[in-house]
């Protein structure tokens, strides 16, 4: 059931979301720690090019409410599923920034994409993050971990602090950088430490294989929170049909440093005939 831009899970979440233009229904989905206000420069010109542009809060983030609890990949891949339900959209496009692009393939492994024909992953934290023996180049888990240690002795605001830069451009002005800033303070501590876990222990690699829907994948070659080699690149050999796109000198912040282009790249991707996307991969500067 939802109310006036609130929608109620099955298990009485309630979901903020934004609703915005008319056309074909675009769904964002925001990275870790932040709510829906993070796609305003993308939702803002497509809404006003033809496309309907819903956003929502994930649990724990934005004026969305804070059960202590569904901070994991299949609790946020069923209030993706509560929010199409809700608002009755079907030929759904999804774009997903960060961790979110796990919501939106969990999503789709778990009920074969009902509803959605085309993603965009932005920055993706797939397709498995931590080092094990068959995942030799991973990361080492007490690397991973070292985020939430910081966290939780330093302080979320030293935490941000520290790594506000490397998010975002050298010429970024501070005043967006402050915005980034005030939106993630507001996350719910439980659920930066949660959603900061599931996405380090999650394995996406046997789900991507299943995604058959026209992917594409754009990704900074300068993001220090998610390294291209480590995510995006070893992305597209398990994506049936997949189109990757690499920005130069773009950090994981891209849509906020490179809005203008990225726009302009969702709304070719996002026009574009069903299933006209090849089976091969494209880097362009």
């Amino acid at each position: 059931m939802h109310r006036a831009n609130i929608i109620r899970t099955a298990d009485g979440t309630e979901l903020f979301y934004r609703d915005w233009g008319s056309g074909t229904p675009v769904v964002f989905l925001s990275g870790w720690a932040l709510p829906s206000d993070f796609w305003a420069y993308q939702m803002t010109p497509l809404s006003e090019a033809g496309f309907r542009c819903i956003a929502y809060d994930r649990r724990g983030h934005g004026r969305s409410s804070d059960p202590g609890f569904g901070y994991d990949y299949d609790t946020l891949a069923d209030d993706l599923a509560a929010v199409l339900g809700a608002l009755h959209l079907t030929d759904v496009q999804v774009v997903a920034h960060s961790m979110s692009a796990g919501e939106v393939i969990r999503y789709v492994s778990k009920r074969q994409a009902l509803g959605i024909k085309r993603i965009a992953l932005i920055g993706p934290t797939l397709p498995c993050l931590a080092k094990s023996p068959d995942n030799p180049d991973g990361v080492e888990r007490a690397l991973l971990h070292e985020t939430r240690r910081q966290i939780l002795e330093d302080g979320f605001p030293a935490w941000i602090e520290a790594n506000a830069r490397p998010f975002v451009n050298p010429d970024t002005p501070p005043a967006m950088i402050a915005w980034v800033r005030n939106m993630m303070i507001s996350c719910s501590m439980k659920a930066v430490i949660d959603c900061n876990r599931a996405m380090i222990e999650a394995d996406f690699r046997a789900e991507l294989k299943r995604v058959h829907i026209p992917t594409l994948i754009i990704h900074g070659d300068r993001d220090a929170s998610m390294p291209f080699e480590l995510t995006s690149h070893r992305i597209v050999p398990l994506l049936p049909d997949v189109r990757l796109t690499v920005y130069e000198n773009a950090p994981h912040g891209l849509p906020i440093t490179h809005a203008a282009r990225l726009n302009r790249d969702l709304e070719t991707f996002l026009r574009s005939p069903p299933l006209s996307l090849p089976v091969a991969a494209r880097r362009s500067a």
